[in-house]
């Protein structure tokens, strides 16, 4: 399945990857987090108003992607000196990775890299498997917010329990 714009469709296998992560630049990526939902967040760049409000949104948003024991992963083209500096100025605890060597090498491969040189605002969000279950792409200057995220998480519980049951 496939966007006429390139983003990774539900149902495709996730394409694994590490890369450098906050808090210490350890290496990080969905497979470390199997059998749990990885909500990969695409984001341009740290220091833009609509990016840190929508990062910041994540944070606060942490104790309800804990209900669906859902891990938020934060990429962007920046480093993770970047990342740091970004992270620590606006409370963020959530992983931010650094897609930056060779750049937008992971946004790339999920469809989610510009001709800016810059990932896209896009969401994507795995199943406990790592496949792909929602994506979505925001235009660059709106924040995409997290109704869309919990709507996925919301389906993907009900699937589970329907299995389950």
């Amino acid at each position: 399945m496939s966007d006429p714009n390139g983003l990774i469709q539900p149902g495709r296998p996730a394409p694994g990857f590490t890369l450098p992560a906050t808090p210490d630049g350890g290496l990080v990526g969905p497979e470390q987090f199997r059998g749990r939902p990885v909500v990969l967040a695409f984001y341009p760049a740290d220091w833009s108003p609509v990016c840190g409000d929508q990062m910041s949104l994540y944070q606060s948003a942490a104790p309800v992607f804990a209900q669906y024991k859902a891990v938020v992963l934060g990429v962007s083209v920046d480093s993770i000196w970047s990342h740091r500096a970004f992270a620590e100025s606006r409370g963020i605890e959530f992983p931010l990775l650094a897609d930056f060597e060779p750049k937008g090498a992971v946004a790339r491969r999920y469809g989610a890299y510009n001709a800016q040189g810059e990932a896209d605002r896009a969401l994507v969000v795995l199943d406990p498997t790592g496949k792909v279950t929602w994506s979505y792409r925001s235009p660059p200057d709106v924040n995409p917010g997290a109704d869309g995220i919990f709507d996925a998480l919301d389906q993907l519980a009900a699937d589970r329990k329907v299995m389950a049951g």
